[in-house]
């Protein structure tokens, strides 16, 4: 599935990423654009990072089911990250209010 159509990313191509900087440190904290910069790509219109963040929380709890790591700590951080999103992250138009126009 296509996630980033200004650079033309897949969904693979940014699993495959997270996964490669998960190898390196597996509790770094993973943010889209630091997944794009080890692609070499950068954020256009960021439009895409909403997803991209779901699928790092998605392949980092999955990368983490899978090693020897903690479960409890694990799933209370991304409950925490899940909540922060909710919280923060689902804010529409930038706080500005309904009269306003750029133009």
């Amino acid at each position: 599935m296509l996630i980033c159509h200004c650079n033309i990313i897949t969904e693979k191509e940014i699993e495959q990423a997270i996964v490669a900087l998960l190898d390196e440190d597996p509790w770094q904290l993973i943010v889209p654009a630091k997944v794009y910069h080890s692609m070499r790509k950068r954020g256009r219109c960021c439009g895409c990072f909403p997803n991209v963040v779901e699928t790092i929380i998605r392949v980092t709890e999955n990368y983490h089911a899978r090693s020897e790591a903690g479960g409890v700590d694990i799933v209370s951080h991304l409950d925490r990250v899940r909540e922060l999103r909710v919280q923060y992250g689902s804010k529409t138009h930038e706080g500005r209010k309904t009269g306003h126009r750029a133009a």
